[in-house]
């Protein structure tokens, strides 16, 4: 048995080093049955009494860790190899190479075991394999591309080192950028391509990190991309300068950043105007006070004054005079109600069903158009601020059909289902195109919008479909 074992063993020792400690183990019990000089002077004796549980003090590796490795093994056949730490006290820690292979002879199977110790070289091309990998595995993880890139003091730019993460973000390889960087340079905005140059220099002269972001188009995709490239910076002497660094894809930061901006001067131009307009309702409501009530009131106090006067003169009071207050009075009643209905509506105190089928009844009187209005609820219940929303809304959408649409029809629907109400106004009109919902003055179309958002709901407006004109307003309010 052993003969055949050591036949075995002579051929794998072939490429082991004379200094290697070499232990052949029964695989099943883990006795030690052979071990070479240099593992006999390991041990400490030729007898080979050691038991399984002192192989880890020998190997470096706890017997239940090498049974579980070699049972991994078994299929292959192979050799395979592990690296282990081993505390020696006299000599702090040894970085040992464990060989192992399963050898099958008959029934019997045998675990041949080399243990060498790596030297300082071997340890340096270890680590320094070990850091490549572990870059590469840094590099690969990336959402971008890292990059080394030169500058000479005449200001020509090269790329030393590009991953390859380059052409999902550029649309071009690393090789590409290597053999000519002008190609990175070529695929920018006018504007970004001259601010980047700019920024190089600046920061070769200053030595200071490169912040930069910009525009690049990529040709293949058809398609313009935001790239940020931050970069630390180093001299290399001659005037050469080097940056180390990381190019990203901010598209999708930098377009949300962008909408937030324009939103944000839509939102001020939307309060200028409300304020405006609050401005101007105010003069006008001030002006009805004056003109309406006051004038009103003003003939009321001198009709009561003369019919004080004739009736201290013991005259009679005609009953024209009081026909005449009495109108008055009336014209005075009708302005305070006019007045109250614009700064709140009373009809909406009916329920929103009522105070939408009231305006739209009020639209068809005074526009002259066919106006259809329509709910699956008789009532519905909302907030304050809701109701007010959706009146406003459709008083709106209303008024916007009378100005634009040279509509025949208008359809008002109200209905409420699950946890929604949702409000719809169509007309059959020349509808609305996308470029109208742009223009800078359309603050209509903006307000119904912010009162929306203000309650968390969605307003859509377009045309009502492909095959026929006409617009169609849907707001839907969560209840």
């Amino acid at each position: 048995m052993l003969a055949l074992v050591e036949s075995q063993l002579i051929l794998k020792s072939l490429t082991l080093a004379p200094t290697d400690e070499i232990y052949v183990l029964d695989a099943t019990t883990l006795n030690l049955l052979y071990a070479s000089d240099e593992a006999q002077k390991r041990i400490g004796n030729d007898e080979l009494m050691i038991q399984p549980e002192q192989l880890e003090a020998i190997l470096g590796v706890s017997s239940k860790t090498l049974v579980t490795y070699v049972n991994q093994q078994r299929d292959k056949k192979a050799l395979f190899e592990l690296s282990v730490n081993q505390p020696l006290p006299e000599a702090g820690v040894h970085k040992n190479q464990l060989r192992v292979m399963l050898i099958q002879s008959g029934q019997t199977e045998y675990i041949l075991v080399t243990k060498s110790e790596i030297s300082p070289n071997e340890k340096v091309v270890m680590a320094l394999s070990e850091s490549e990998s572990r870059f590469q595995a840094i590099v690969s993880n990336i959402p971008g591309l890292v990059f080394q890139m030169q500058m000479t003091a005449d200001h020509e730019v090269s790329f030393r080192y590009v991953s390859d993460g380059c052409e999902a973000l550029l649309g071009l390889t690393a090789n590409d950028l290597q053999v000519d960087a002008q190609q990175l340079f070529s695929i920018m905005n006018t504007r970004d391509r001259q601010d980047l140059r700019a920024k190089l220099i600046s920061s070769a002269q200053s030595l200071e990190k490169l912040d930069w972001e910009g525009r690049v188009w990529i040709d293949g995709w058809q398609d313009t991309k935001w790239i940020n490239l931050r970069a630390t910076i180093s001299q290399l002497g001659d005037g050469v300068v080097q940056w180390d660094g990381i190019m990203l894809n901010i598209t999708q930061s930098k377009l949300e950043k962008l909408e937030i901006e324009q939103s944000r001067r839509e939102l001020e131009q939307l309060t200028a105007h409300m304020n405006q307009v609050k401005e101007q309702e105010r003069i006008s409501i001030a002006r009805e006070i004056h003109d309406d009530l006051g004038g009103n009131l003003t003939a009321i106090k001198m009709g009561l004054a003369s019919i004080a006067q004739q009736i201290a003169a013991q005259q009679s009071v005609s009953l024209e005079q009081t026909a005449n207050l009495e109108a008055i009075v009336n014209r005075t009643f009708e302005a305070v109600h006019r007045i109250s209905g614009n700064l709140r509506p009373s009809i909406l105190d009916l329920g929103i069903v009522d105070a939408v089928e009231w305006q739209v009844n009020q639209f068809k009187k005074q526009v002259g158009l066919k106006c259809v209005f329509s709910t699956n609820q008789a009532e519905i219940m909302l907030s304050t601020e809701q109701s007010m929303a959706l009146f406003r809304i459709c008083q709106e959408s209303l008024s916007n059909i009378a100005k634009y649409a040279k509509a025949s029809q208008v359809n008002v629907s109200l209905e409420a289902s699950g946890y929604e109400v949702t409000l719809r106004v169509i007309d059959n009109g020349i509808g609305i195109n996308d470029v109208d919902k742009l223009k800078t003055n359309s603050f209509g179309l903006r307000g119904m919008q912010e009162r929306v958002s203000a309650l968390n709901g969605s307003l859509s407006i377009g045309v009502v479909d492909q095959a026929s004109s006409g617009t169609k307003v849907e707001v839907t309010l969560p209840i």
